[in-house]
C-alpha cells in the first residue's frame, strides 16, 4: 500500500501507531526521534511521514523544514497535542499537509492517512498528466500537396466545435499527430490530451483504462483509480484503433459518446464528464459494421466528421518537406548540423511505395541521420540498399504491379522478417511499423491459414 514512517519519542505512542497503520497493509518504519528520522529520509524514500509536534533534539517544525528540503513531494502530517494546536496550523503554513490532535482513535489516524495518501497520489497523477500533454504538445502537418491541404484544411474546422472525429488511414499515416493538432487547435488546448491504444489492452483491462474502477471491484484493485475519461475531463481522449474494442465495451464508450456519463467497474455511481472523443482506425469500419463486428450506432457516433488521411505513395510531393522536417528534428536531438540530402536520394525516396508509411520514411532518414552524422549529408548510397531489402515497389514493381495493397504488404513482411531471421524487433524496425503492429498482422495470417486449412479438410 504505502511506506510511512512514524516518529514519535514515547515507545508506547510509536509502538501503537506503526501496529494499527501495519494492519492496514502499509509498510511501516519507526524512528525515536527528528535526527533518527532525517537519517531514514537520507537512506530511503517514504510515502508519507507522520511526527509528533513536541519531541527533544529536533522539533517536529524543524523535521518538517528537514523532510521538504530532502523529500518534498512527500507529505507530512503532525500530531500535536491540545496546547500546541497554533504551532500545527502554523506548520501547515510551512507545507505540512495536515495535523491530527491526541489523544485519537485508530479510525481517526487512519482516515487521515488514507486521506492524505490520496491527496498525494492525485497530486502526482497530475503532475504526470502535465508532463504528458507538454511532451504530446502539437506537431506540424506536414505537406502542401492536395491531399494533405483538405486535411489541413479539416483539421482547421473541426478543431473550432467539438464534434466527435473519426480519422482513418493506414498505419503510419499520421493519424496520432492529426488527432493532436486538432486539440491543440481548439479551445480544449489547455486541459489534458490523453491517448489509449485500444488494440493493446484486453477488454477487462481497456475497461478499467476507460472509465477506472473502485477499490476491490477485481483482484487486484487495491485502490481506486480514476479511468482515461476522468482523468481528461474539459479536454479530449484519443482512442488509437477503435475497431479493436470488444462488442461488449462498445456498449459501454456508445453510452459515453450519447450521455457523456459512465460508472466505474465496481461501482453503481454515474460520472459525468465533457470529453471530445477523437478516434483513429486503419481498418475500414463501414465493412466492419457490415460483417458485424462493429456496432452501427457506435460507428455513426463517432464517424460525425471524418478525416482520411492519403498514404505517403499518394502524396511523394510531400516527401521532401517531410525529410527536411526530419533532419531538422535529428540535428536538434543529437547536435548535428545537416546541410541537405542529395537530390538523387530524394528522387529513391519518391520512387518507392512506402507500405509503412510516413513512419517508415521517419526510421529511414533518421537511421541516415546516425551513420551519415560526420558528413553531414544523406546520400542515395546509403539509403538504395534500404529501399531494395523491401523490395522495388514503385510503379516499375514487375510482378507487383496490379496487385492487392495487402497483398503487396504481407509480402514485404514476411520478406523482412525472413531477413532478419525471425527477429520481430529488427522487422519492425526496418519497416517502420510498431512490434504490436507487427504481432497483430502475423497473428491475422496464421488464423486465415489455419481456417483455409480447416476449410480444405
Amino acid at each position: 500500500m504505502a511506506r510511512i514512517l512514524i516518529v514519535d519519542d514515547q515507545e508506547m505512542m510509536r509502538d501503537s501507531l506503526a501496529a494499527t497503520l501495519a494492519r492496514e497493509g502499509h509498510e511501516v518504519v519507526a524512528a525515536g526521534d527528528g535526527q533518527a528520522a532525517v537519517a531514514r529520509l537520507v537512506a530511503s524514500r517514504f510515502d508519507l511521514l507522520v511526527s509528533d509536534l513536541k519531541m527533544p533534539r529536533m522539533t517536529g517544525i524543524e523535521l518538517l523544514a528537514e523532510a521538504k528540503r530532502l523529500r518534498p513531494e512527500m507529505p507530512v502530517v503532525l500530531m500535536t497535542a491540545f496546547a500546541t494546536v497554533s504551532n500545527a496550523v502554523e506548520a501547515m503554513k510551512l507545507g505540512a499537509y495536515d495535523y491530527i490532535q491526541k489523544p485519537f482513535d485508530g479510525d481517526e489516524i487512519k482516515l487521515l492517512v488514507d486521506r492524505t495518501l490520496e491527496h498525494s497520489r492525485l497530486v502526482k497523477e497530475n503532475a504526470v498528466l502535465r508532463r504528458m500533454n507538454e511532451s504530446n504538445g502539437p506537431r506540424p502537418v506536414i505537406g502542401g500537396g492536395a491531399g494533405m491541404a483538405e486535411v489541413k484544411k479539416k483539421v482547421e474546422l473541426v478543431a473550432r466545435s467539438n464534434a466527435t472525429v473519426l480519422i482513418c488511414g493506414e498505419s503510419g499515416t499520421g493519424k496520432e499527430m492529426v488527432a493532436r493538432a486538432i486539440h491543440f487547435a481548439s479551445p480544449r488546448r489547455d486541459k489534458p490530451m490523453l491517448a489509449v491504444n485500444c488494440a493493446a489492452l484486453s477488454e477487462n483491462l481497456l475497461e478499467s483504462e476507460l472509465f477506472g474502477h473502485e477499490k476491490g471491484a477485481f483482484t487486484g484493485a487495491d485502490r481506486l483509480r480514476r479511468g482515461r475519461f476522468e482523468l481528461a475531463d474539459g479536454g479530449s481522449i484519443l482512442l488509437d484503433e477503435i475497431s479493436e474494442i470488444a462488442p461488449g465495451l462498445q456498449a459501454k464508450l456508445l453510452r459515453v459518446l450519447q450521455e457523456s456519463a459512465f460508472e466505474r467497474v465496481g461501482s453503481s455511481v454515474t460520472q459525468e464528464v465533457d470529453v471530445r472523443v477523437i478516434a483513429t482506425t486503419n481498418r475500414d469500419l463501414a465493412k466492419e459494421v457490415k460483417e458485424g463486428r462493429f456496432r452501427q450506432d457506435l460507428f455513426y457516433r463517432l464517424n460525425v466528421v471524418p478525416i482520411d488521411l492519403p498514404p505517403l505513395r499518394d502524396r511523394v510531393e510531400d516527401i521532401p518537406e517531410l525529410v527536411r522536417h526530419f533532419l531538422h528534428a535529428i540535428s536538434k536531438r543529437e547536435s548535428n548540423v545537416f546541410r541537405h540530402i542529395e537530390p538523387e536520394a530524394v528522387r529513391l525516396l519518391q520512387k518507392y511505395a512506402w507500405p509503412g508509411n510516413v513512419r517508415e520514411l521517419q526510421n529511414i532518414i533518421e537511421r541516415a541521420g546516425v551513420l551519415e552524422s560526420e558528413a553531414g549529408v544523406v546520400r542515395a548510397v546509403t539509403i538504395e540498399p534500404w529501399l531494395k531489402l523491401h523490395g522495388d515497389l514503385g510503379s516499375s514493381g514487375g510482378n507487383l504491379a496490379g496487385r492487392p495493397l495487402a497483398d503487396v504488404e504481407k509480402q514485404v513482411i514476411l520478406s523482412t522478417l525472413e531477413r532478419f531471421k525471425g527477429h520481430r524487433i529488427k522487422t519492425a524496425g526496418a519497416l517502420g511499423i510498431g512490434i504490436r503492429t507487427l504481432g497483430m498482422k502475423l497473428k491475422k495470417w496464421r488464423e486465415e491459414e489455419t481456417n483455409l486449412v480447416e476449410v480444405g479438410a
